[in-house]
């Protein structure tokens, strides 16, 4: 893994063609363990999700096929797209909020991609092939029979792991049931779909295996992003050169002359990006903060104090002049986001189970009525998004009105929908305006579930 390096170090204008693997030594440490503790949580929130059921839904669904979603149990269509908008730009502002204030920390704690690598694929790598400097040996010595079998078991496993993680990706498109149903099925009932599955698995493997933290590096663009974002305040993960340099081997002849870095090189040993941190803030650095876990253990070792790699304010360690402390553009992100937040879940929350649409029937108007009414025809379009079978009345808001359904429908099935038609009837010497707005109850089991406008028009001075 790695960056491309040219084939000499003199070609610096040339075509950069070989691929420098990267190494990365077993990481360890405080911050190791909290960063566990944050990955292994979202992977088990990741495994379990597609099973958890509220109110019937799942607990996350985005079925783009057919055009329906589940967030928290609540089942979304293309009718709520201005709530996915919103979800959206919560993402959006969250990322520049994180960024702003804690650098690229989403890259290193919470990216699935970072996740899936360092705690997953690198230590099965770890576990089969030994730590760098085993598998560094193991890949430049001979080709022996030994070695032939570990690559294959450890390949093996990659691609036993890409397929189980496509198709828990896919459970979140179609659902665990109807993933299920495909697995129980003959391969041929869905070869189509079986050959998409390992299409997927092979690009994860692909991945995994072999581009690693190129994803990181070049394919992804938060890396430059972050560039944009970060400032004199932003936190980061960066080396205390005030206090490291200048750096070297650690001699007792020489103590207190040098800085307190003892050129151990394990911050870049450990690094899964192949970078040195003590050469200033890189796009290419995650924040993973193995670099801070391998320094403070040889701070211990010598007797000084930790952190000459921790998080601290670029301004604070570049000694930028005027730099001072402030909290002002995180503080308004925030705001943003906890007024987004809250929109968000007032949306969601307070989404109605019927989505109505109503419409004049096309190319009427009123009707005179034997009986002394006047009549309009409408046709109502109604989409049950409860998740559950729904009993449902028409009701006018104005008693003037009364309602005759045509096609007699008083029942919503899960998630389908249902067109009715209806005239719509009043007195007509009650009338006393051409066009008249009015509102119809859409009420289940007592509930107004929702509320529909329409026009009713008339004649005017008829008694």
């Amino acid at each position: 893994m790695g960056t491309a390096v040219s084939k000499h170090p003199g070609d610096l204008g040339k075509k950069q063609t070989k691929r420098e693997w990267i190494y990365a030594k077993k990481p360890g440490g405080q911050m190791y363990n909290y960063r566990q503790w944050v990955g292994y949580s979202l992977l088990l929130f990741f495994f379990i999700a597609p099973f958890i059921r509220i109110k019937g839904n799942p607990f996350l669904l985005f079925n783009i096929i057919e055009r329906k979603f589940s967030i928290f149990g609540n089942l979304f269509y293309p009718q709520d797209l201005y709530i996915a908008v919103f979800g959206m730009l919560i993402v959006m502002v969250c990322v520049v909020l994180f960024t702003v204030v804690y650098g690229r920390i989403w890259c290193g704690w919470t990216c699935p991609q970072t996740i899936f690598m360092e705690l997953v694929f690198r230590r099965i790598e770890y576990w089969i092939e030994g730590d760098w400097t085993q598998q560094r040996k193991l890949n430049e010595g001979p080709n022996t029979d030994a070695r032939a079998w570990k690559k294959l078991f450890k390949h093996a496993v990659f691609f036993l792991i890409a397929f189980i993680i496509s198709n828990l990706f896919l459970s979140y498109v179609i659902g665990v049931e109807a993933l299920y149903q495909i697995m129980t099925d003959p391969v041929e009932a869905h070869l189509g779909g079986f050959i998409s599955i390992l299409i997927f698995a092979g690009v994860f493997y692909g991945v995994f295996a072999h581009v690693r933290e190129i994803v990181c590096t070049t394919i992804c663009p938060y890396g430059r992003l972050q560039g944009v974002l970060l400032d004199d305040n932003s936190i980061t993960v960066a080396y205390d050169s005030n206090r490291g340099e200048p750096r070297g081997k650690l001699k007792k002849e020489e103590e207190g002359v040098k800085g307190d870095c003892i050129d151990c090189n394990l911050c870049v040993h450990v690094c899964p990006t192949g970078i040195d941190i003590r050469n200033g803030l890189q796009m290419e650095c995650v924040s993973c903060t193995a670099c801070i876990d391998a320094c403070d253990a040889v701070m211990e070792k010598i007797n000084k104090p930790k952190r000459l790699i921790g998080f601290y304010p670029m301004g604070e360690i570049e000694k930028t002049e005027g730099f001072k402390k402030s909290n002002t553009r995180a503080i308004a992100y925030s705001f943003v986001l906890l007024a987004l937040i809250g929109v968000f879940i007032t949306m969601i929350f307070s989404r109605s189970e019927i989505d109505g649409r109503l419409l004049r029937a096309k190319g009427s108007t009123y009707q005179l009525l034997d009986n002394g009414k006047v009549s309009n025809l409408y046709t109502i379009e109604l989409m049950n998004k409860s998740g559950r079978e729904m009993p449902f009345t028409l009701q006018s808001v104005d008693p003037a009105f009364t309602i005759q359904l045509v096609n007699t429908i008083d029942l919503l099935h899960k998630d389908k929908s249902a067109t009715l038609s209806f005239f719509l009837m009043k007195d007509k010497n009650k009338i006393e305006q051409y066009k008249q707005n009015i509102k119809i109850n859409i009420t289940s089991e007592g509930h107004i579930i929702e509320t529909v406008k329409t026009t009713f028009i008339g004649p005017t001075g008829l008694k």
